[in-house]
C-alpha cells in the first residue's frame, strides 16, 4: 500500500492555507491542503539509491537556454516540474516548453508545478515559442501545458495556434505535444488536434488505477485511457505515447495491468520512471524501485508489442523524446562500479 494517508490534524501554524488569487502560485502546503486525501509532510526523507543520479553537464549551455527562454517569456515543464534531467537535457540543447503559463488549475500532490487561478493566455505566446524553437535551431521540440480547467476547450486551441506558428518558422522540426486530459472537453479537443495534429500525441496517465483518488485528484483512469484510443481512431498515422512514474505504493502486478491497458488502448510509445519527491510536503516515495524491475517492464512492454518503452529510475515522458521517437534503446541508469560489484554484476 501507498505511504500516502490521511493526516488527522493539521498543525496550528498552518491551519490555514492561502487562498487562490489570480496569478498567484500556490505551492507546497499550501497547494496540497484542500485535496481529498492529505498529505503528511516528510519528517526524514528516504535515502536515494546509487543509480538515482543524472550526468554532469555544460553550466554555459544550460544559462543560454535559460536565458532564452526568459527573453522570450517563456516557461519550461523542466524548470517548473524540478526535474532532476534539466541540465543534462539543457546542455544537450532540449527543452519541454510548457504554455498556457505556470499556474496549474489540479493539485497533485506529486508535481511541484504551481496550483492557483490562472491567468488570461498570453496571445503572443505561440509567436514566441516559434521564435526560440527557430533559435535553438531544434529538429524536435515537446510542447506541454499545466491544466486548464478554466478554458472552455481545455487549452486545446492555444496548442493548435503553438504547432501553426512554430511549423511555419521550422517546418522540418518534429513537433510532440503532452496534453492535459481536457476532462469535461474531450469532444472538442480532440476536433481541434485531430484537424491539426502534431507528430507524437502524448499523455501521461501517472499512476495505476488504485492510487488515482491519491495522486491525481480531478483525474480519471479511464478517462485519459479514452483519451489516448480516442486520437488513435481519428489519426491512426499519428504515434501515441503515455507516461507513469512507479514508487508511489503501487505493485508489480499493476503495472504489467496498467501495461496490458494502454496496449489494449492503441498506444505505441511508453515510458516509466522513478518518483522522486520534489518538497517534504508533496506525497513522500513510497519505495526506490531497482533498475532489474524497470527492465522487467521493459521486457514485457516490448513482449506485448509496444513500439518502444523507456523504463528506468531517471527517465521521463519527454527524456530525449527525440531519440525514442526514432526507435533507439532507453539510456542505460548510471551506476557506481561499487554497487555493480556488490551486486555481482561486474566481472573479475
Amino acid at each position: 500500500m501507498s505511504s500516502l494517508a490521511v493526516q488527522t490534524h493539521v498543525p496550528a501554524a498552518k491551519a490555514k492555507p492561502k487562498k487562490a488569487v489570480q496569478g498567484e502560485k500556490l505551492r507546497g502546503y499550501d497547494k496540497v491542503a484542500r485535496i481529498p486525501i492529505k498529505v503528511i509532510p516528510t519528517i526524514e526523507a528516504k535515502k536515494k539509491p546509487d543509480w538515482i543520479r543524472v550526468k554532469m553537464s555544460s553550466p554555459a549551455e544550460v544559462a543560454r537556454i535559460k536565458a532564452t527562454l526568459r527573453e522570450q517569456k517563456l516557461y519550461t515543464v523542466c524548470e517548473e516540474a524540478a526535474c532532476p534531467n534539466l541540465p543534462q537535457c539543457f546542455a544537450d540543447g532540449t527543452a519541454t516548453f510548457m504554455i498556457m503559463g505556470d499556474i496549474c488549475t489540479r493539485r497533485c500532490p506529486f508535481c511541484d508545478v504551481g496550483h492557483g487561478r490562472p491567468n488570461n493566455l498570453d496571445a503572443d505566446e505561440p509567436r514566441h515559442t516559434a521564435e526560440t524553437i527557430l533559435g535553438l535551431k531544434l529538429k524536435y521540440a515537446v510542447i506541454t501545458s499545466v491544466d486548464r480547467d478554466d478554458l472552455k476547450d481545455g487549452g486545446a486551441a492555444h496548442f493548435v495556434e503553438v504547432l501553426n506558428e512554430a511549423r511555419a518558422l521550422s517546418p522540418n522540426c518534429l513537433i510532440e505535444i503532452l496534453v492535459p486530459d481536457f476532462r469535461g472537453r474531450m469532444e472538442v479537443a480532440l476536433d481541434l488536434l485531430t484537424e491539426t495534429p502534431p507528430d507524437v500525441f502524448n499523455h501521461n496517465i501517472e499512476t495505476v488505477p488504485r492510487l488515482y483518488k491519491a495522486f491525481r485528484p480531478g483525474s480519471d483512469y479511464q478517462h485519459s485511457l479514452d483519451l489516448l484510443k480516442l486520437y488513435k481512431e481519428r489519426r491512426p498515422d499519428i504515434a501515441t505515447k503515455c507516461g507513469f512514474m512507479v514508487g508511489l505504493g503501487e505493485t508489480e502486478e499493476e503495472i504489467y495491468a496498467l501495461l496490458d491497458d494502454l496496449k489494449a488502448h492503441d498506444v505505441d510509445m511508453i515510458t516509466v520512471g522513478q518518483y522522486l519527491q520534489p518538497s517534504k510536503n508533496h506525497a513522500p516515495v513510497d519505495r526506490y524501485v531497482h533498475p532489474d524491475e524497470f527492465q522487467r517492464y521493459m521486457d514485457y512492454g516490448k513482449k506485448i508489442g509496444f513500439f518502444s518503452i523507456w523504463a528506468g529510475p531517471m527517465v521521463r515522458s519527454s527524456y530525449f523524446a527525440d531519440r525514442q521517437y526514432y526507435g533507439e534503446d532507453c539510456p542505460a541508469p548510471i551506476r557506481s562500479k561499487k554497487a555493480l560489484e556488490a551486486e555481482g554484476k561486474l566481472g573479475c
